[in-house]
């Protein structure tokens, strides 16, 4: 006899509403869109540790006390919000996290809730990601985990890591398309109305993701930068600005900002760039506007730091 695949997503309170319901409305439509009349796919259940929980808009969700036992869930998924911090302090929910985690087969983040599976060691050693917004303060948190930026979701074995709020949208449909093909994925995501795979990845939702310093000589070197796009921003003019030697000024810009000055003005550029294209402005005007110096250049940058070519961008999200 078939059992449905058991997926739990772990709640508490001020935990973001949309990490929890997104990737449970994905596994609910795969139910009802699949082929079986009898037998549905997955089996949904929300679990805290209290009986109803408050998320951070308000709405409250009843949900199941903390599964115990021998047997765990096809798929555990962790979600995020406010609440993730007073989570990560309560040992007796970090001890389950990990009981939990070792009987399932396949064990997940939504958004921050990706600071609980570090919190309780599960991420140690391998690849993750996080909201970029919350990037810097995990990679100094957890540094043993191998944390990435950008994408929207990360796959490590059998734990999967997402990136901000809707992207438990992304990671559920992938993971119906690995447990019941390409087929079922598609009709759940045309039903949703999103795409299967999303184009690119979430720095195309974020401004500049680690440019920020807290060095003073760099907060205004940046700002002098995005005032002077279209100038000649080499590393002479930059060192010049900023008062310092070539060679030192290569050395600590990289130590401050992880990047080298070439791609900090590459970022700087590709976030103003992709304001103008939300306002509606041509992209070869963007081009000259913003110092790419041509539409073919503004389109690589484009891609290699937002993983979509300006004129799709400009499609999307034109107001």
């Amino acid at each position: 006899m078939h059992h449905p695949h058991r997926v739990e997503i772990l709640a508490f309170g001020n935990a973001q509403l949309l990490d929890i319901t997104g990737p449970a409305q994905v596994f609910a439509s795969a139910n009802d869109m699949s082929d079986s009349r009898t037998e549905k796919p997955y089996e949904i259940e929300i679990v805290s540790r209290e009986a109803e929980v408050v998320t951070s808009s308000g709405v409250v969700l009843r949900s199941t006390a903390l599964p115990e036992g021998s047997e765990g869930p096809g798929t555990l998924i962790v979600s995020g919000g406010r609440g993730v911090n007073e989570a990560c302090k309560d040992r007796a929910l970090l001890d389950w996290l990990r009981r939990r985690v070792s009987l399932s087969s396949r064990t997940a983040s939504v958004c921050s809730g990706a600071f609980l599976l570090a919190e309780a060691g599960l991420l140690d050693g391998r690849r993750a990601t996080t909201h970029w917004q919350r990037c810097a303060e995990f990679r100094q948190r957890y540094p043993a985990v191998r944390l990435e930026d950008d994408p929207i979701f990360v796959r490590d074995g059998t734990i999967w890591t997402s990136a901000g709020i809707t992207s438990g949208i992304d990671l559920a449909l992938a993971m119906v398309e690995a447990d019941r093909g390409k087929a079922l994925a598609l009709a759940v995501a045309r039903q949703l109305v999103v795409f299967l795979k999303r184009p690119g990845g979430q720095a195309q939702f974020s401004a500049m993701l680690d440019l920020t310093t807290g060095d003073d000589r760099f907060e205004r070197l940046h700002a002098w930068i995005a005032t002077h796009l279209a100038e000649d921003l080499s590393l002479e003019t930059l060192s010049h600005e900023a008062g310092m030697s070539l060679r030192t000024f290569s050395r600590r810009y990289r130590q401050s900002t992880g990047r080298t000055p070439a791609e900090g003005v590459e970022m700087i550029r590709s976030e103003a760039g992709r304001r103008l294209l939300e306002e509606g402005m041509p992209v070869t005007r963007v081009a000259a506007r913003c110092g790419f110096g041509s539409t073919e250049t503004m389109r690589r940058i484009f891609l290699k730091h937002l993983g979509v070519g300006p004129a799709a961008y400009r499609d999307r999200f034109c107001r």
